[in-house]
């Protein structure tokens, strides 16, 4: 696919891994990033299953993702005494292998930037898709006509939000609100033995807050309904979380207090995206998040590796007719997103009366969790992957 220009928007996970098979099959590719570098550290993310791990073996990244993976973290519930009311075993919440996301994108990266542009430090601006191409306005570099561009940039899609329409008429907001903050990793050290680790968490109806083994990183989980506020203003995104745990006993008034101290702060609600007309549109599709995201619902990143090989592969396969290549792509990745479908993180987490905390931790220690997990195991393997490798000679 010589001299086919393609411009992918997102330089996190489904971004490169787009990037590094679009050059495997001879495209010439553009990332851009809003962030002015590399994000590192982040949450761990995971894969399982055997589809996942085709996919990490056919990039050649395997060995080097189990070389940095985290070791996994169990959480123990607890009441306002400090007994444990639940156990959730890192094994559910860490999949067959757990990997930081900054290292799962420096990974990536590496993979693909003597051979790709990348273009940190900017932002689409505008999209105008033609019969001959994508003109593509930044914010900062000149303007560029592209073959092709692709959204590979989250749940809050820039890409999604020129060509396809207002974020909300797409994601659907969950009624839980989440945050993040302290150490990257929560105290991971890439260099030390991996080692399970333990988080102790503390519920109350519709809230949920977690302090990792070594308190210098903290997860919060609330109950809300949709908030209105910016996005660049931190100290008003922490004055939300303070208010929403006011009240809260047990361990949370000490963590609330720890928190004036904790960097790398975010908070965000959890959403469902819904592309019910598929992901594509003209010369413009969506891979990851931005296409099929669901927030912390445990499966975002094996989807994202996944639709990044199925696109590219039926890019190649297509031979230049990316409207093929896009119809294939939709009716693929539309049967194996519904994974990510009909799941609440928040619900799980921080049910939002007393009787649902109850039943979550009976469910947690009764048979059917079993038959769950079996279930998301099943899920996540339940697509036919083909060998497109095989193209790059033929």
């Amino acid at each position: 696919m010589r001299n086919t220009s393609v411009l992918i928007s997102g330089a996190s996970v489904a971004g490169p891994a787009l990037a590094y098979w679009l050059r495997h099959y001879g495209f010439d590719v553009t990332v851009v990033e809003r962030a002015p570098a590399l994000r590192a550290g982040g949450q761990a993310v995971d894969f399982k299953g055997e589809t996942h791990r085709t996919v990490l073996e056919r990039m050649g990244i395997l060995d080097e993702v189990r070389r940095r993976q985290t070791g996994k973290t169990d959480m123990v519930i607890t009441d306002a005494e400090g007994r444990e009311t639940c156990f959730i075993s890192g094994d559910f919440t860490g999949g067959d292998v757990e990997i930081l996301r900054g290292d799962l994108a420096e990974i990536l990266y590496e993979r693909t930037a003597s051979t790709c542009t990348y273009l940190f430090g900017d932002s689409i601006t505008a999209l105008t898709d033609t019969a001959t191409g994508v003109d593509v306005e930044f914010e900062h570099a000149p303007a560029q006509t592209f073959d092709l561009v692709i959204g590979c940039d989250g749940i809050h899609s820039r890409v999604r939000g020129l060509a396809f329409g207002p974020e909300g008429d797409f994601v659907e907001h969950l009624g839980y609100y989440y945050c993040t903050a302290g150490a990257a990793g929560w105290g991971h050290d890439p260099a030390a033995p991996v080692q399970r680790g333990r988080s102790l968490a503390y519920n109350e109806p519709g809230r949920l807050a977690v302090r990792g083994g070594n308190k210098a990183a903290h997860l919060y989980m609330f109950a809300s309904d949709e908030l209105r506020y910016d996005r660049r203003d931190e100290a008003a995104q922490r004055r939300i979380l303070t208010d929403a745990f006011a009240g809260v006993g047990g361990p949370v008034p000490e963590m609330v207090r720890e928190l004036a101290d904790l960097d790398s702060f975010y908070l965000d609600s959890l959403g469902q995206v819904r592309m019910k007309g598929g992901y594509t549109r003209g010369r413009i599709a969506l891979v990851g998040d931005s296409a099929y995201g669901n927030t912390m619902g445990g499966f975002g990143t094996g989807l994202a590796i996944v639709g990044a090989y199925v696109l590219a592969g039926e890019l190649a396969l297509a031979g230049g007719d990316y409207a093929a290549a896009y119809a294939r792509y939709d009716a693929l990745m539309k049967r194996y997103a519904t994974i990510a479908g009909n799941t609440n993180a928040g619900r799980f987490l921080a049910p939002r009366k007393a009787r649902g905390i109850r039943m979550r931790n009976w469910f947690v220690g009764s048979w059917m969790w079993g038959l769950m997990l079996k279930y998301g195991d099943n899920a996540a393997n339940d697509i036919e992957l083909r060998d497109y490798p095989m193209l790059v000679n033929s």
